[in-house]
């Protein structure tokens, strides 16, 4: 029989090639956001013997064990293609969506977005949540949620761009505060 790693999707009931990471690689966990693989282990539990991917998430000072075979349906993938991150950026300059609804109920979308891992999920929450100098304070959890928003997106971008999050985020902030400038401007009566 050919283990499920080693067939290539050639037919509509093919399983696709699993996901492969190296050691070095930066990745994508979706509830923790960027992190590095340092090591590749073998470890037996309960009799059967697994492989895992050991990721480091330095801001947090955590490690992760993932199973090999468990990282594609946990979400866990490379970083964002170029294109993809771009399309982040411009979600950023978008005007943003102020919904209606308790706030409640907007926390959970914003935190579900945040752990979804996708970029431009992340980018919607960080656009919606920023305030500029002239506008109304947050709330204490608005504030939170567009840190952790903020950060995670930053930490992408860092890794992507070879340069360090406080440079990243400095970007993020740029890019909000320049469409603010925009949007608040078309509030002002004439």
């Amino acid at each position: 029989m050919i283990p499920a790693t080693d067939v290539i999707q050639k037919g509509p009931f093919m399983a696709a090639k699993a996901l492969s990471f190296d050691v070095g690689d930066y990745v994508v966990y979706p509830k923790h956001g960027v992190g590095r693989v340092i090591e590749l282990q073998k470890q037996e539990i309960a009799g059967c013997s697994l492989e895992l991917y050991v990721l480091r998430f330095e801001k947090e000072r955590m490690t992760l064990r993932v199973p090999t075979n468990k990282a594609e349906s946990v979400g866990m993938r490379k970083l964002s293609s170029d294109k993809t991150m771009r399309e982040a950026m411009e979600t950023l300059k978008g005007k943003p969506k102020v919904k209606r609804t308790m706030w409640s109920r907007r926390a959970q979308e914003y935190e579900a977005k945040i752990n979804s891992g996708d970029l431009a999920s992340i980018a919607e929450v960080v656009r919606d949540l920023f305030r500029a100098d002239d506008q109304p304070e947050q709330s204490y959890s608005e504030r939170q949620i567009f840190e952790a928003a903020c950060s995670r997106l930053a930490r992408e971008l860092a890794a992507m761009e070879e340069i360090d999050e406080p440079k990243a985020q400095e970007k993020i902030l740029d890019i909000l505060r320049a469409a603010a400038a925009i949007y608040n401007k078309e509030k002002v009566p004439a």
